[in-house]
């Protein structure tokens, strides 16, 4: 296998939530061979839980873009970051990476709805679901006996996670949360934008942000035109406001995998080459070239189709309007 050909999922099956926990494990215990896993386990089966609808109090996680997929995504680069890091001389003790990935755990709780929150979905919350995660983890934090200085270093890690944060303004307990912050920023994004079926889950994306009353795109379409503008802003912040933490996967890939290549930076370059060439070529029909993962297919299923302005934009016939 050449390096330019290798993908992460040829070394983790992240569709399956345990073998990317398993993953995780195996990683951290690369770091610190006798490390206490059992709050990062603990906390992973609690977010399994609340994500099926089986943590008391919560339904079931309904927003298709901000599942438990994407935790566990965001999770696993995350820990790639950190072990990254400390093959590069960063110093972490046991408990940063503790709150690190249990943190991440936590990141889009804000999502879920309580069981008498009944009207629309989760999706209603994207524009403050940064506050909402952070409440949930301060009753989960006293439920499984964390301090409040885990919570306070939580919550700031959290909020890095914001696009519109200001990192700067944060005032972190030490410099290795604050590097923690920053890998939780980066990981998020890389999470997102390194899924291979990253371009098909952007349609469901696009009616969480309908739902919350965010305008800044009128069709499916032009998500995805405006997307190859939304990786020229995250390249930015990778390097500005996230301290260019990137860098540290490809040691991670490197020593993990064998693979000389940041694996998320190459499925992130192909999404972009894909889109454009869809872009430039199949506007028209864009669906009919997003077809991994049965998305497509499972929005056509719930009567999500093609919608007038997508038609109109493209000369073509308004005659099936999304409900």
């Amino acid at each position: 296998m050449t390096e330019t050909s290798a993908h992460l999922t040829d070394f983790v099956n992240v569709g399956n939530p345990y073998s990317v926990i398993a993953e995780i494990r195996g990683v951290v215990r690369m770091i610190y061979p006798d490390f206490d896993f059992r709050p990062v386990r603990g906390t992973f089966d609690d977010v399994v839980r609340l994500f099926a609808g089986k943590f008391p109090g919560y339904r079931r996680c309904n927003t298709e873009y901000h599942d438990l997929k994407h935790t566990t995504d965001v999770t696993l680069a995350l820990m790639g970051l950190i072990h990254g890091a400390i093959l590069k001389g960063k110093d972490f003790s046991k408990r940063d990476i503790t709150i690190a990935l249990v943190t991440s755990l936590l990141h889009d709780t804000g999502y879920i709805q309580t069981v008498d929150d009944t009207q629309g979905t989760g999706a209603k919350y994207t524009q403050v679901h940064i506050d909402r995660s952070i409440e949930f983890m301060g009753k989960y934090f006293d439920m499984i006996g964390f301090a409040i200085e885990d919570f306070k270093d939580g919550s700031d890690i959290v909020n890095c996670t914001g696009l519109n944060a200001d990192i700067r303004q944060i005032r972190f307990r030490s410099k290795s949360t604050e590097l923690l912050g920053k890998m939780l920023g980066t990981a998020d994004l890389l999470g997102q934008t390194g899924d291979r079926n990253y371009l098909e889950k952007l349609l469901f994306l696009f009616y969480e942000f309908r739902e919350a009353g965010i305008s800044d795109y009128i069709s499916e379409l032009d998500l995805l035109r405006k997307t190859t503008r939304f990786y020229d802003m995250t390249k930015k912040r990778f390097a500005v406001e996230l301290g260019h933490v990137d860098r540290y996967m490809i040691y991670h890939c490197r020593t993990r995998w064998g693979v000389d290549c940041d694996l998320y930076k190459a499925t992130i370059d192909a999404n972009m080459a894909y889109l454009q060439f869809v872009l430039k070529n199949h506007a028209k029909q864009y669906r009919q070239y997003l077809r991994r993962g049965g998305y497509v297919r499972k929005l056509e299923s719930m009567g999500r189709h093609m919608d007038a302005t997508t038609l109109s934009e493209e000369g073509g016939i308004s005659g099936s309007v999304t409900p």
